[in-house]
Parts: C-alpha cells; sequence; structure tokens
C-alpha cells in the first residue's frame, strides 16, 4: 500500500518548517505508523552520512531519527552544499555529481525529477505517512518553473499542504495571505490549513486576525504553535545558536556563568556546527561560535570546525586576524581541536594539484598554521563513511577520553598524512602556486615532532566490502586534529572533556553519574516537541488533512 503524503511549506526561509516537519514524524511514530521525512532539495553545509556511505542533509537525518528509523539518502534525494555565494556542490541520491552555478543549476535542475520520484516512490512503498519539508517559499515566482521542492513536489507526491508562517519575524498575517494569494489556482487549492509558528504571548489576542485569515484565504487555521524551546539540530546558516554569545535567562537556557567556555570559529563556510551540541548541553559549559578576535578573548578550548572551503577560510582566518589569536593561544598551552577542514589548516601546508578545492581548476597551495606536522592534499574522490573505534593513548587535556569508544562518520575531500621531523614549511611543487593572499610558502617555521604525539584515533570503516582497520587523526602536545564528525557524542566523551578542562583551572570534576546520555537525552528533546505540537495543533485536523478529507 502506497503511503499518504503531508507536505509542510512555509511563507520564507526558516519559518520553522524543519521543526514541525520533525514533531509530526514524531507524532505519527508515537501513533504507532511508520512513518519517514524527504525533503527532495535542501541546501545546507550540514550534512550526514548514511550507513551505506551516502550524504543527505542533516536536518532529513534529525527527522528520521525523530521517526524512529534509519536515515536514508532517498529521503534527500538532491543536496546542495553552497561553495560560495553563486554556486553549490550538487549531490544527487547521495553522491555528488559536480559544481554548479546557480544559473546552470536552474537549468539542469528539472533533470533530476526522475530521480527524486524514484526516491520518493522507494519511500511510499515502505512506509505509511511521508512528512515533507518544502524549501524557501512556495511563491518565489522566480523559482517556480521546473519547481521540484514545493508545490511541484506536492503535485509529484500529491500532498495536501499545511503552510507555516513565522510571527515572530512580524507580518505572519501579510505572509499566510501574500502567499496564497500569489499561487496559481491548482496551487492554492492543496493548502488544507495554515500554521502561525513561532508565537510568543496570549493567543486569545490573535484570535480576530485568524479569523480574518481564514475568511481571506479560505483555509482553516490548524493551529498557533509558540515559539519552542527544545533543543534539536537546526539548519547551519539559520541557526540561533551560531550567535557570537548565548542569550541567557530564558526557558530552557543557561542561568548561571560557565565553569567552561568553548570557542568554535565560525568560518564564512562553516559545515556541521551541530557537531557540539552534545558540548552545549553542558550545565557548565558555554559553547560560543566566534567570528572576530574580540569575540574569542581566552576560552579554555578552541575549535576549529569544518568547512566546505578549507583554503578560503583558511585565508579569512588569517585575513581577519584569528590566525594569529589562536597561535597565541596555542602558544600559551590553550588547547585546540581542529575536526574535519579545521584539522586540515592546522597542519604545514594544503595542496590542491587538480584546483578541486578551490573549485577553480586551478592548482594552489597554501600554508597551513603549522601546529601539526603534516600536509594535506586535495583530489576529487570525497571520502565518505561511517566509523566507530576508540580514543588513542592522549596526553594533555584530552587524555582522560584515551580508549574511549566513539562513532561518527567523515565526510571530506583530500587526504592528511603526518611528517617527519623536521618539517619544511616552504617549497612550491611546479605546476602550484600560492593561493592569493596567503602570505607565500617561506613565513613559518617548520614544526618539529617533539614532545607528546600520536594518532587520535584507532577505527574501522567501511571501505568497498570490507571493514579497514586504520588511525585517524593526529595529536601534538595540546593540538588535536580529527576527520571524524560526531566523535564527541559518545557516552561519557563531552563530560570527560569538559572535566578535564575543568581541572586545568582547578576546579573539582562533575562526573557523569548526573549527566544525561546524549542519545536519551535527543530522544527527550523529541517527545518534547511532540508533545508541544499536540497541545498547539489541531492534530483532528492534520490527520483528516492527511487522509485528504474535508475540514470544514
Amino acid at each position: 500500500m502506497r503511503a499518504k503524503a503531508i507536505m509542510i511549506q512555509g511563507t520564507m526561509s526558516n519559518a520553522g518548517k524543519s521543526l514541525l516537519a520533525a514533531g509530526l514524524c514524531r507524532i505519527f511514530k508515537q501513533d504507532g505508523y511508520r512513518v519517514a521525512p524527504f525533503k527532495s532539495q535542501n541546501m545546507a553545509l550540514n550534512s550526514y552520512i548514511t550507513d551505506d556511505g551516502l550524504e543527505m542533509g542533516r536536518a532529513q537525518a534529525v527527522q528520521a531519527e525523530a521517526a524512529g528509523v534509519r536515515p536514508s539518502a532517498d529521503m534527500n534525494p538532491v543536496l546542495l552544499k553552497p561553495t560560495g555565494d553563486t554556486g553549490s556542490q550538487v549531490i544527487v541520491c547521495g553522491i555528488p555529481i559536480g559544481t554548479m552555478p546557480a544559473r546552470e543549476y536552474f537549468a539542469y535542475k528539472k533533470k533530476l525529477i526522475p530521480e527524486i520520484r524514484a526516491a520518493y516512490e522507494r519511500l511510499a512503498s515502505q512506509y505509511d505517512i511521508i512528512v515533507i519539508e518544502g524549501a524557501g517559499s512556495p511563491a518565489e515566482i522566480n523559482l517556480k518553473q521546473d519547481d521540484i521542492v514545493n508545490m511541484g513536489m506536492a503535485k509529484m507526491a500529491d500532498a495536501p499542504v499545511l503552510l507555516a508562517g513565522d510571527i515572530d519575524r512580524g507580518g505572519v498575517f501579510a505572509q499566510l495571505y501574500g502567499t496564497v494569494a500569489l499561487l496559481e489556482p491548482e496551487e492554492r487549492a492543496r493548502i488544507k490549513g495554515l500554521i502561525v509558528n513561532k508565537f510568543r504571548g496570549d493567543k486569545t489576542i490573535l484570535e480576530p486576525g485568524i479569523r480574518m485569515l481564514e475568511e481571506l484565504c479560505g483555509v482553516p487555521v490548524a493551529g498557533v504553535v509558540p515559539y519552542m524551546h527544545v533543543d534539536i539540530e537546526d539548519e547551519d546558516s539559520l541557526s540561533e545558536r551560531l550567535l557570537s554569545a548565548p542569550r541567557r535567562g530564558e526557558a530552557g537556557e543557561k542561568k548561571t556563568p560557565p565553569a567552561v567556555r568553548i570557542a568554535v570559529i565560525r568560518f564564512p563556510r562553516l559545515s556541521n556546527f551541530t557537531d557540539f551540541q552534545v558540548l552545549s548541553i553542558l550545565d557548565d559549559v558555554e559553547v560560543s561560535y566566534v567570528s572576530s578576535v574580540k569575540e574569542l578573548g581566552e576560552p579554555d578550548l578552541v575549535i576549529l570546525p569544518g568547512t566546505k572551503n578549507t583554503m578560503e577560510d583558511l585565508l579569512w582566518l588569517r585575513q581577519s586576524g584569528l590566525e594569529a589569536a589562536v597561535l597565541k593561544l596555542a602558544g600559551h598551552q590553550t588547547p585546540v581541536v581542529g575536526i574535519c577542514g579545521g584539522y586540515q589548516m592546522l597542519g604545514e601546508t594544503l595542496r590542491d594539484p587538480e584546483g578541486t578545492e578551490n573549485g577553480t581548476g586551478e592548482p594552489a597551495v597554501l600554508r597551513g598554521m603549522g601546529l601539526l606536522p603534516m600536509e594535506t592534499v586535495f583530489h576529487s574522490e570525497k571520502t565518505r563513511t561511517r566509523v566507530s573505534g576508540v580514543f588513542g593513548d592522549l596526553s594533555g587535556p584530552l587524555k582522560p577520553l584515551s580508549g574511549m569508544e566513539l562513532e561518527g562518520y567523515e565526510i571530506h575531500m583530500g587526504e592528511s598524512r603526518r611528517l617527519g621531523a623536521p618539517v619544511s614549511g616552504g617549497g612550491n611543487p611546479a605546476g602550484e602556486r600560492p593561493a592569493p593572499g596567503g602570505g607565500g610558502m617561506e613565513t613559518r617555521p617548520s614544526v618539529r615532532i617533539g614532545g607528546n604525539h600520536g594518532p587520535l584515533t584507532h577505527i574501522k570503516e567501511q571501505q568497498s566490502q570490507s571493514m579497514v582497520e586504520k588511525s585517524d587523526g593526529f595529536w601534538h602536545n595540546y593540538i588535536y586534529g580529527t576527520y571524524i564528525h560526531g566523535i564527541f557524542d559518545g557516552a561519557g566523551i563531552a563530560r570527560a572533556l569538559a572535566d578535564s578542562l575543568r581541572a586545568a583551572k582547578g576546579l573539582e570534576p562533575k562526573g557523569t553519574e548526573k549527566e544525561p546520555d546524549y542519545r536519551a537525552y535527543r530522544e527527550q528533546q523529541y517527545d518534547a516537541l511532540a508533545g508541544a505540537l499536540r497541545e498547539h495543533l489541531d492534530m483532528e485536523m492534520v490527520y483528516k488533512i492527511l487522509r485528504q478529507e474535508e475540514t470544514t
């Protein structure tokens, strides 16, 4: 039996579609249905690797988790990862097919309709309900031709639509009515319910406006959903988590000064920022995303996260003054952790012999930060794999993590190799040229392997048809690097790291006795989200819409 579908569209980006979709996935799961999320096209730098080594948007992986099912690339058949202001890497059914300027992709996307349809039909044959998420607004006239993500997708799946507007931004009645008014009659007919989202205040104040809205649109309001303080991973470019200083004192947020401050560099092309959400749930830890020297200050730990464009973001780090500030902190034994692109930056040299990383096709070489004795060489093939293993024999602030079990995934272009001692930071191989603004290759003394060092982890990963054991990452004194996303998510890891940072400040450890298991914590948040939606959405109406019954 083919699944029934319901679609969440929004009046704009960040109207709350992803959260609403996750909540509905959880509700349908709680009600005994087999449910899966679906978003035909997602644009995000926050991505996920499935069990079979395919890449998809992290938001749909979160929705799958809320639904209680394993993520599948079929849930997000097209993923666009922006490489700049006008172009994106295009990933189809979990596999990168190339990088395209926006105009080229706009002309190309209609060729993807068969792939999208096939992915959706595979899900529809396996599940009872598909919760579909749109993107942006269905009323964006310039994008309606060959639409594959809003009303075009709703038509393909024969899905009724719930249209959500963001009252927190103001003008929600104009948002909803204007969107409905701009649609074609057959598109308008698909909208079966309106949602006023992110409301703060007394609902009764809205009742006259809601009655007027229903009369103007000819569509019932399915609910007024409050601004929900649930801790669920959200989209990268839209997240309030990326504010440099977390707001305090609101419901569900920390009210006491933190014992430990962790600074995450907010690169212009930051990816997978949710790697650090597990640290932010600790009540004595503050995770700040910083983009200036002033915001950086003197943290207890600096993290260089993943990035879609390692070399360009390294140049930004250099030009902003943050590189010098991080190097100064490292010189005073402040620990620095690099993940994925951040790990690549920590080395001596970054080489792009085929112009793969910069997307130009022109070879380039760039001096790294010189904090780890290694070099990275970029190539066209992307590593996509899930891993599991243990931390190596570590020293310094990460020593308590030694031998602890971990799991996560790798998603990167390029390979990093450890260099012998001494390492030359200079030289310019034939055919390569310094990246613009890179400062040449001769200005930093080489890193020598001395003191404590070794592999950061020992892992198993799937390669072709077999499991391969290998080491990942490297540590050298107070500097640590890895390709593994989600490396802190395992049981007790975040707490052990925080307690080690506390000890460095002369503070007593808190221990793990009262610390929530991160997976259990995530399940609690999905249940809280579902509970809030049940309270503020007319679920009887939602089920009628799902069954495509009359709601008036």
